[in-house]
């Protein structure tokens, strides 16, 4: 089963403010942290500090996709937030990016495990598929 964390987070984020909420996340569902096979977010994000620290920290490979691409995934997010389509032009970047990368990384159609938690700074999802 393929296993992929959206995240989002605002410019700046800490790693271990992703790391906690991550952990937080996933232990809330009952999910090991090594059953994840990568983390997604929105290519603005792509050289995001915290981001990348917090796929390093992990081993896990991160994976970004556009907003048009993320924004094909509107009708299936359980919070469309109008402040992240007005910065990014979809309406949630974390349940997004998550079912994005885990229909890619699987080959076939992905739903959300864990829909959207979210910090101040940060928003996480967990999509599965397979």
């Amino acid at each position: 089963m393929t296993l992929v964390v959206g995240l989002g987070c605002q410019r700046g984020c800490e790693v271990h403010t992703l790391l906690d909420l991550l952990e937080s996340a996933l232990a809330e569902g009952g999910i090991e942290r090594h059953r994840i096979t990568a983390l997604a977010s929105i290519d603005r994000k792509s050289d995001e500090p915290g981001l990348l620290a917090l796929a390093a920290a992990l081993k896990l490979p991160l994976h970004c996709f556009n907003a048009a691409q993320l924004a094909l995934y509107a009708d299936r997010l359980s919070h469309k937030s109008v402040v992240a389509f007005a910065h990014t032009g979809c309406y949630g970047i974390a349940e997004s990016a998550a079912l994005a990368v885990a229909e890619h990384l699987a080959g076939g159609p992905a739903r959300l495990l864990i829909t959207r938690k979210k910090t101040a700074q940060a928003t996480f999802a967990l999509a599965c598929a397979g």
